[in-house]
């Protein structure tokens, strides 16, 4: 359990990003496709969530 006084004050819980529209992938194969970019941002997401969960284990 982290120490209390070690958690900023300011310490929001990390908002997952919006899935891309199914109109904003174009289908072309494009090297950086927004599916892409989104599921790195979604990785991201996971890692500072469980981060978080560390800091605030009583939240849910």
């Amino acid at each position: 359990m982290p120490d209390p006084a070690a958690v900023p004050a300011d310490d929001p819980r990390p908002q997952a990003p919006i899935e891309p529209a199914p109109n904003e992938c174009c289908g072309s194969g494009c090297p950086l496709c927004v599916y892409d970019l989104y599921a790195e941002e979604v990785a991201r997401y996971r890692e500072k969530l469980a981060q978080w969960r560390q800091r605030h284990p009583d939240a849910e």
